[in-house]
C-alpha cells in the first residue's frame, strides 16, 4: 500500500459524500458508501503508517470532507445543473365557460386525448373512446372536472 491508495480512496470517499449531498439527497446508500470508503482510507493509513501519520491523516480527511460539502454547496457549478425555467404549462382552466354542445375543431389527433380549440381557446379533450383525426369538427358531450369529453359532429 502506498499513498496513492490510500488519498484515492479517500477523494472517492468524498466524491460519494458530495454525491449524496447534492444529486441524490435522502438515499443514503451513496453516502454511507462515501463513508465506508473515507474510513477505510483512514485504517489503511493507521495501519501501513503508524498512529502519528493517521492522526494527521484522520484530521486532513475530516477537514477535506467537510470543506468538500461547504464549498460544493457555495460554489456556482451547481447552477449549471439546476433548473431555472418555470414551468408555464396548465391544465384546462375554464375561466372562458365551455359548456355542453359547444362546437369546435379537433388541432391534433384525438387517440383518444388530444388538443381542440373551441371560441377561439386551444383545451386538452378526449374523445369517447374513438381515435378522431386533426380538424374535424367535434362538440362537447360532457365535463367532469374540468376533463371535456368532445365527439365528432357528423
Amino acid at each position: 500500500m502506498d499513498w496513492i491508495t490510500v488519498i484515492g480512496l479517500l477523494i472517492f470517499g468524498i466524491a460519494l459524500i458530495v454525491i449524496e449531498v447534492i444529486f441524490v439527497p435522502g438515499t443514503t446508500i451513496v453516502g454511507i458508501a462515501g463513508f465506508v470508503v473515507s474510513g477505510f482510507s483512514v485504517y489503511l493509513c493507521y495501519d501501513y503508517f503508524g498512529s502519528t501519520t493517521g492522526n494527521i491523516f484522520l484530521a486532513v480527511a475530516a477537514i477535506s470532507g467537510m470543506a468538500a460539502v461547504i464549498l460544493s454547496f457555495r460554489s456556482n457549478a451547481w447552477q449549471k445543473l439546476s433548473l431555472k425555467d418555470v414551468s408555464s404549462g396548465k391544465s384546462n382552466d375554464l375561466k372562458h365557460k365551455l359548456s355542453i354542445g359547444d362546437e369546435g375543431k379537433t388541432i391534433s389527433s384525438l387517440k383518444p386525448f388530444g388538443k381542440a380549440e373551441f371560441q377561439n381557446h386551444i383545451v386538452e379533450v378526449k374523445s369517447n373512446g374513438s381515435w378522431i383525426d386533426e380538424g374535424i369538427e367535434v362538440k362537447i358531450s360532457r365535463i367532469v372536472n374540468n376533463r371535456i369529453t368532445v365527439e365528432p359532429i357528423n
